[in-house]
């Protein structure tokens, strides 16, 4: 947990909580809106837990069409369809085989998958696309969503026995709201990346900027107005253009100085 950036009570005991679930092998439900951390924890899971030898094997399943999931996570045989490897090609279960697989936004996986799934996770064995052997598997599941899957059990969008099985230990992330005294260590982790990034004039450009703009995050009792995800794109800017970079920050501080302000 040595890369989780924190000095909110609220993390605090998050932490201690991840701890516990580390120790355990049962599948784990991370919650909590997008740019709250729920992959770190994740990972930090996996590194704190008997499977960290293994590895730890990460998918988005919104990134993927339902048929390219299918093929990423179970595999498939040469010739199981159009476009396939001449090889075949393992599945990520596989590769993540005495170790951790985390399903990232799995609250978007179709309902057909969520079936095949559901099996791996009572049979412990994967059967490629195009193959006829079952595969054992020995792999924790960490799974995540910003959705909550009670109501897509309720909407018949997600299977309830699914939700049960990937749900055994559960935790939810808070947003940045909800632990404001993260502000300011996260803060200063991405604006030490950039200055380390950049020449001595800018540094000091950098450095000017920065202590502007903690005078006014000092000023926040919550941080409903600037996100994690608001701060990460400070950072990405930073790669292009100092100017850029600063231009950007300013801009997030400057359109909510007057809210933070009366705060």
């Amino acid at each position: 947990f040595e890369d989780i950036v924190y000095a909110d009570p609220v993390t605090a005991r998050l932490i201690q909580t991840a701890r516990r679930y580390a120790a355990s092998d049962a599948t784990v439900l991370i919650t909590g809106k997008s740019g709250t951390g729920k992959e770190m924890f994740a990972n930090s899971i996996h590194n704190e837990s008997p499977r960290r030898e293994g590895p730890f094997v990460a998918i988005n399943c919104a990134t993927l069409k339902e048929e390219l999931i299918e093929s990423e996570l179970f595999g498939y045989e040469k010739g199981a369809f159009t476009g396939a490897l001449s090889s075949g090609k393992r599945g990520l279960f596989e590769l993540a085989h005495n170790g951790t697989i985390f399903l990232d936004e799995i609250g978007e996986l179709p309902i057909g998958l969520q079936a095949k799934l559901l099996r791996v996770l009572q049979e412990h064995e994967v059967r490629h696309i195009g193959g006829s052997k079952n595969i054992p598997v020995d792999t924790r599941i960490i799974a995540a969503t910003n959705k909550s899957l009670l109501e897509m059990v309720h909407n018949g969008t997600f299977r309830e026995d699914l939700y049960y099985r990937i749900s055994l230990l559960e935790m939810n992330l808070p947003s940045l709201c909800e632990r404001p005294d993260d502000i300011i260590p996260l803060f200063k982790r991405f604006l030490v990346k950039q200055i380390k990034k950049m020449g001595e004039e800018t540094k000091v450009e950098i450095r000017n900027a920065r202590r502007n703009a903690m005078d006014v995050i000092k000023k926040m009792k919550t941080a409903k107005e600037l996100s994690e995800d608001e701060a990460a794109a400070c950072e990405a800017d930073a790669e292009k253009s100092v100017t850029s970079a600063m231009t950007k920050l300013d801009a997030i501080i400057a359109a909510k100085e007057k809210d933070l302000m009366s705060i």
